[in-house]
């Protein structure tokens, strides 16, 4: 059974803005999709999170994108900006009934629209999702002028929303440049292994370093890295995305419900990785998701993940040495010890697996 999306156009004064909003009980989740793109990019996800959480989920199109519209009474490039994008966004908001607490989804150059909103009403934002989000902080001077450098904002066309946000680039970046989410919000940062969406590899590095010390410097974050992802990570690892928004949204909640949740979110990666399989992906998303719990120190959850994922995939060698690693962390030595041995049955030039048995027999 399919949860009912309802379409919704929302009169902001002169011109609408397009929603689109799926149904529910409990706090509810806003998307912010990245520069250039609309609330579609959000549709292959949100069922499988409705189906978890039961909460309500908010994608919608920025003015000038989508189906939304741009406000006829500004008339300067300049009034475009991402304080008139928050702005617009409060009011439609408000206009739908949200007043109260909600939970923030973001996507790229979404990101900025997380941070100043998160800012502005640090008591209402219960909890943020960042999917490669772009960070002021990474665009120093030098970049910005890099960045100028590539895009010609002469080649786009005027009046559009695409126009605007490139228009308005550097000046958001400047305005937001240091500013830092609040302490009391909880933030999960995913970004890929892979190279960042900026212009010339070399500063790749930059970009994801960033984003490593994001996690390390702040104890309100939390970091994990998709591994063999791009920077679409909901389309590259939608498993690890939706388990990571229905975690967030969990921890909202008290604890038997938290319980409750949780459980049905491990029922949903399974489908989940089930389905990968048959369409003759790798185990990698079920994988992901084993080490994001093992990040955050939930080992029951990383053992039965992992364990799934052996039963899913038995001659993965790679599915058995994950789950020897996380029996070793558990203090399951024996159990461990037999899965690395699986795991190099399965591929005898698993070097991993063989140094951690040398190691652990000469400890003996």
């Amino acid at each position: 059974m399919h949860s009912q999306t309802t379409a919704t156009t929302v009169d902001i004064g002169d011109y609408n803005m397009h929603f689109n909003i799926m149904k529910g009980n409990g706090t509810p989740i806003l998307f912010e999709a990245g520069g250039g793109d609309n609330s579609t990019v959000w549709a292959p996800i949100l069922e499988r999170i409705h189906q978890v959480t039961g909460t309500t989920l908010i994608t919608y199109d920025r003015s000038g994108f989508g189906q939304s519209e741009l406000n006829p009474k500004l008339k300067n490039d300049s009034d475009f900006g991402i304080e008139n994008g928050i702005k617009e966004l409060e009011t439609a908001l408000a206009k739908l009934g949200y007043y109260d607490d909600i939970i923030l989804v973001s996507h790229s150059y979404g990101g900025l629209y997380n941070l100043l909103y998160a800012n502005k009403h640090p008591k209402k934002v219960r909890s943020i999702v960042l999917i490669d989000a772009t960070l002021t902080d990474f665009w120093n001077e030098d970049f910005l002028a890099m960045r100028d450098m590539h895009v010609d904002i002469n080649t786009i066309p005027k009046g559009t929303g695409d126009y605007y946000l490139n228009y308005n680039y550097n000046k958001i970046i400047r305005s937001l440049r240091n500013t830092q989410f609040p302490e009391n919000i909880p933030v999960t940062n995913i970004f890929p292994d892979k190279s960042a969406p900026v212009f010339p590899k070399e500063y790749s590095d930059r970009w994801k370093k960033m984003h490593v010390d994001l996690g390390e410097k702040n104890n309100n974050i939390t970091n994990i890295i998709a591994e063999n992802s791009g920077h679409a990570v909901f389309h590259d690892n939608p498993a690890l995305v939706i388990n990571a928004i229905i975690k967030a949204y969990a921890e909202t909640l008290d604890k038997s419900q938290q319980n409750l949740v949780l459980q049905k979110a491990l029922n949903n990666a399974i489908d989940l990785t089930i389905e990968t399989k048959v369409q003759n992906r790798s185990e990698q998303d079920l994988n992901s998701l084993g080490y994001s719990f093992l990040q955050t120190q939930e080992i029951d959850k990383a053992l039965n993940v992992f364990k799934t994922n052996t039963l899913l995939f038995p001659e993965s060698a790679n599915a058995y040495d994950s789950y020897g690693e996380v029996l070793l962390i558990a203090g399951k030595k024996d159990e461990g010890i037999r899965m690395y041995k699986k795991s190099i049955v399965l591929n005898p030039d698993n070097e991993h697996a063989k140094e951690v048995l040398l190691k652990l027999k000469e400890e003996e």
